[in-house]
């Protein structure tokens, strides 16, 4: 007679029918930030709806209104806040002016009024009083501005607490150095009209990211602005060019972020979205890129994309050397009217790069032009569904002809001050040889890079608890511990 079976024997059964009955690709598991909006179609038909209206105000004003038809440009941010003469009286309004995924960043809304009349920069890890370090820093939502026109030159990294504004209007504010702008685990921060440059590598110093807590920093990548697991992040009227890595660089699960009226200069590998091809949560990661010029010496990555949605709506492409927009592991990218200006080099005509993939691999993925111009020989290669359903709620309302780019981007960059620094430097961000499938930004918090990677959590900035695993995720994981103890058990016998 046959001894009976034990329990690891019983299970072996239906373990096996629920492995082989997973996805056979990882990436098709529902895996989504808990900021993540579920619709990501319809903020990019609303981001399209705003420009219209704005577009047809100006044209209705013009014929009636002249004196206020002289500030309207079309541009729905702009138009927001910046037709008020008395701007100044009442600066958090601005907080209601973004769009696109970004647009529920509060920054220091509803907080006092900071003023930085402190430039200096001399102790990272005990900011002074008045200076912009010390101002970011704090617990509670401030609203941030500048006593006068003043260039920070930072020593390490500026890290930023949550519910914050940057904003430098009225006054001509540079931010330079080691670092420099760092989002770690945070939310809420608008960062308005700050020019951006000459960044380079810093770090492994103590660095303060709140009144409480000091905590060891490993050496940074030397980015503009570094995006590290954070959301509901405004970048708007700033100016970026020279830094060692990446201008702007966004990883690791960070979404719900608006990239508008920037100007962007002399840089290699200009902006990343996402951290890695293998690192799923970035499937999560969403971002609208809009109204921004890309300009003189720029090469590649505007943006280079893994994973996420990408809205990139009326920007102006006026150079590259290799491609403007990029991506690998699936991202989707809808590209609405834009202008892309192609540079001479015949070999560089394309707008778009799937990096170091197989056609076969990236036909289905879904990259889209609507009503994009395409200049001096440009060409956008889209694929996958393209007007499809998926789009179908982004296009039911028409981009406005690209041909109004000058219009919708005429005040890009810093207002009122230099848009670009004129100093001739070498790309930053490595080789011009091509890009990687496999790189990564770092922000100089990679595991083993840096000793404080999990210490320098920022109170409210805390990244939520992930959601809650389904039932049949909670029977998959008791049925594996039950028989990885069996395995124990028999020396490894299991199947």
């Amino acid at each position: 007679m046959l001894p009976p079976p034990d329990l690891c024997s019983i299970l072996r059964i239906p373990f096996l029918i629920l492995l082989l009955s997973l996805p056979a690709k990882a990436s098709s598991f529902n895996l989504t930030l808990p900021n993540q909006h579920p619709y990501p179609e319809a903020v990019a038909h609303e981001v399209q709806r705003k420009v219209n209206a704005s577009l047809s105000r100006r044209e209705l004003l013009s014929t009636t209104v002249h004196d206020q038809a002289q500030c309207l440009t079309g541009n729905p941010i702009d138009d927001c806040w910046k037709c008020d003469p008395n701007w100044a009286n009442n600066r958090q309004r601005l907080a209601d002016c973004a769009i696109g995924f970004g647009q529920a960043a509060m920054g220091g809304k509803g907080g006092q009024i900071y003023m930085v009349t402190d430039s200096s920069d001399h102790d990272a890890a005990n900011p002074t009083p008045g200076t912009l370090r010390h101002a970011v820093i704090q617990d509670e939502p401030l609203w941030i501005i500048f006593a006068a026109n003043m260039q920070i030159k930072l020593k390490h990294e500026l890290i930023v607490n949550s519910f914050k504004t940057i904003d430098g209007r009225g006054a001509n504010v540079e931010i330079t150095g080691g670092g420099c702008i760092t989002l770690q685990y945070v939310s809420n921060i608008i960062i308005h009209n700050i020019h951006i440059y000459d960044c380079v590598p810093s770090g492994n110093t103590n660095i303060r990211s709140s009144p409480t807590h000091v905590g060891w920093r490993g050496k940074s990548d030397g980015d503009g602005i570094s995006i590290f697991s954070s959301r509901n992040l405004w970048i708007d009227h700033c100016a970026l060019s020279h830094c060692t890595d990446g201008l702007i660089d966004a990883i690791m699960g960070s979404t719900a972020i608006t990239i508008s009226n920037s100007f962007f200069t002399h840089h290699n590998e200009v902006m990343l979205l996402g951290h890695d091809d293998k690192y799923l949560p970035d499937s999560g990661m969403q971002v609208t890129i809009a109204f921004n010029h890309f300009g003189l010496g720029l090469v590649q990555r505007m943006p280079r994309c893994r994973r996420g949605y990408i809205h990139v709506v009326n920007n102006d492409f006026t150079e590259w050397k290799m491609y403007a927009i990029g991506g690998s592991a699936n991202p989707t990218i809808n590209s609405q009217g834009n202008r892309y200006i192609a540079p001479p080099d015949p070999d560089a005509k394309e707008v778009t790069k799937r990096v170091e993939t197989d056609e076969k691999d990236w036909s289905d993925w879904n990259w889209r032009t609507d009503g994009d111009m395409m200049v001096n020989g440009a060409f956008f290669v889209p694929s996958g569904e393209g007007l499809s359903a998926q789009y179908a709620r982004a296009s039911s309302v028409e981009p406005k002809s690209s041909g109004l780019i000058d219009q919708l981007t005429l005040n890009s960059g810093v207002l009122g001050g230099p848009r670009d620094n004129s100093v001739s430097i070498s790309y930053g961000g490595g080789s011009t040889t091509g890009d990687s499938a496999n790189g990564h930004g770092g922000s100089g918090s990679a595991p083993g890079g840096d000793g404080d990677f999990f210490g320098m959590i920022f109170g409210s900035g805390a990244p939520p608890p992930p959601p809650p695993p389904t039932a049949s995720a909670l029977v998959f994981l008791a049925l594996l511990i039950i028989l990885i103890s069996c395995m124990i058990t028999n020396q490894g016998a299991l199947l």
